[in-house]
């Protein structure tokens, strides 16, 4: 994805949010997913394998008061 093609997802998504956004202010935002994609285009490069994920073994906590469920 380019630099334009950001900036143009920018623009086109801003109204849909009902956000009203100047030109300074729409380049801005655009920098920032610029930024953004480029951290997550380094992270799906990173060599992980389905077993590195912990949200496997996650187990929410009980609630106060209630016993936890296995």
């Amino acid at each position: 994805m380019e630099e334009q093609d950001i900036l143009a997802y920018v623009k086109a998504g801003a109204p849909a949010l009902g956000l009203q956004l100047d030109a300074q202010r729409a380049a801005a935002v655009a920098q920032h997913f610029g930024r953004t994609l480029a951290l997550a285009r380094l992270l799906e490069q990173a060599p992980l394998a389905p077993e590195h994920e912990p949200a496997e073994i996650y187990r929410a906590a009980a609630f106060p008061g209630m016993e936890a469920q296995p």
